[in-house]
């Protein structure tokens, strides 16, 4: 958006001088990927060291086990592209298998942005759609969403 440096009064019409700022060259491309109620933000840098962290952490640290970690890798195992990209992600809420799905899908997402081409493959497997199951509320009278309190006859 430009900036008005100046505003003159000159008779009955306003003028006004407006200054461009110079365009500002993407560094890194940013996607948003949800699952359940774990949110996670991906930066994809093309520039840097390779390597993936979460909340500033190596991602084999913040994800424990080696399917959640197959999980994170998989998008760059389906584009043959395995540490070619520094990936920064924020994850937060849910548990953390969602938090890893939501992470998968936020790399996807990135990674379209990067390069369109990738979207056939990506959608081909089904990494660029969000799982749309939520947990059912929890209604009155009942003790989780559809759970009864134990009736007695006597």
């Amino acid at each position: 958006m430009p900036r008005i440096k100046k505003i003159n009064y000159a008779g009955s019409h306003l003028a006004a001088e407006v200054k461009k700022e110079p365009e500002k060259k993407m560094k890194y491309f940013e996607a948003v990927g949800r699952r359940k109620t774990a949110i996670a933000q991906a930066r994809i840098f093309n520039q840097g060291e390779k390597e993936i962290k979460v909340n500033n952490k190596p991602y084999k640290i913040y994800f424990p086990t080696v399917e959640l970690q197959k999980i994170i890798e998989s998008p760059f195992y389906k584009l043959n592209r395995q540490a070619q990209f520094r990936v920064n992600l924020l994850v937060k809420k849910g548990g953390i298998h969602a938090q890893a799905e939501a992470a998968r899908l936020a790399i996807a997402k990135a990674l379209c942005l990067l390069n369109p081409n990738f979207k056939k493959l990506l959608s081909k497997e089904g990494y660029l759609t969000r799982d749309s199951r939520m947990r059912e509320r929890k209604k009155f009278g009942l003790k989780r969403a559809r759970r009864a309190p134990q009736w007695s006859k006597r």
